[in-house]
């Protein structure tokens, strides 16, 4: 048995058992893989998928037990590279980052800019996605980190570190009804309105819905996007009235009216996501103090090992995460 051969095993799981896929993902050929687990499988003697015809239908019983081991096993043998990585000093590796379009498009740029500056070799790869693909993607082992955005609770999943905090803005064409209103926005004036918003806002959990059905109000959701970009188009298209994050919000969108949202929908927290146990690269403990400054290398290192969610310092708000930076570049 190999290191190889148990990461084939694991690709095939991570791939839905699409062999194409697989060898993809491991940038192996297709006939090569199959090759590699017919070893595996006749080395330990049972078969670890079940199969249809030249298909793969599910995993065994024996093979989900395999499973669990291989993962552990390449995640160690990963921890086990990283530790010599860090004692050679070495300046280049990868860092993959799953996320979602919003954080990738309007929060992360400054941070791999200057991750890049100070590791010239090393490659960065965004992984932009949906919530729940942004934590698989973590989880599975392809991303090294996930940033992700929630209100309330921290992501379930391995260690959370708390980025920065943000509010969402209503955004509107000028001379829109709601931009000449007499009083104070209300859910009650944004349930009679076209929204447009995130996928998520789709989902029973969503907190815009909670928000909404809290005051026995229901939200009428027109379309949705995973991206702020297309929100906006839409919106500029007369399709409705926009919800979403305030750091999607350039000065190029002067044509548009940004209407306050703070005291109507709950504060979402930006989050790191890391697999617990795991050794980080040097680059990647600075990436992180890059991108949430207020976050120090020891608690990170700290927190990926201890058994109870750790207490994290006050956490910023992207106003005053912006005003920081405009400051330590005057």
């Amino acid at each position: 048995m190999t290191l190889i051969q148990l990461r084939y095993l694991v690709a095939i799981a991570d791939a839905s058992l699409n062999i194409t896929l697989a060898s993809q993902h491991v940038h192996a050929t297709q006939p090569g893989l199959s090759k590699q687990l017919k070893k595996l499988e006749e080395e330990l003697g049972f078969q670890l998928f079940v199969r249809r015809g030249k298909s793969l239908a599910s995993i065994t019983h024996a093979g989900q037990q395999v499973m669990r081991r291989a993962r552990k096993m390449l995640d160690e043998a990963a921890n086990i590279r990283s530790i010599a990585a860090n004692l050679r000093n070495e300046d280049q590796g990868e860092l993959r980052i799953a996320t979602t379009h919003t954080q990738a498009r309007f929060a992360l740029p400054e941070a791999i800019s200057a991750l890049n500056l100070q590791y010239p070799l090393v490659r960065v790869h965004l992984q932009p996605g949906g919530d729940r693909d942004v934590l698989a993607q973590l989880e599975s082992g392809w991303a090294d980190l996930a940033v992700i955005s929630r209100a309330g609770a921290p992501p379930p999943l391995g260690v959370a570190l708390p980025a920065y905090r943000w509010n969402r803005v209503i955004l509107v064409p000028h001379q829109h009804p709601l931009t000449s209103r007499s009083h104070a926005l209300s859910l009650a004036d944004l349930a009679g309105q076209p929204l447009v918003s995130y996928e998520s806002s789709l989902k029973p959990e969503s907190s815009l819905r909670r928000a909404f059905e809290t005051e026995g109000l229901s939200p009428q959701i027109v379309m949705t996007a995973s991206d702020a970009d297309l929100i906006k188009i839409y919106v500029r298209a007369g399709l409705g009235v926009g919800v979403l994050a305030e750091m999607a919000i350039l000065p190029s969108d002067a044509d548009l009216h940004s209407l306050d949202a703070d005291h109507l929908l709950p504060q979402c927290t930006t989050w790191i996501v890391l697999r617990r146990e795991t050794i980080l690269r040097e680059y990647v403990l600075d990436f992180i103090h890059k991108f949430a400054p207020h976050l120090a290398r020891q608690d990170i290192t700290r927190a990926l090992t201890e058994p109870s969610p750790r207490y994290w310092p006050p956490v910023p708000h992207w106003r005053e995460r912006n005003l920081a930076d405009i400051s330590a570049s005057a």
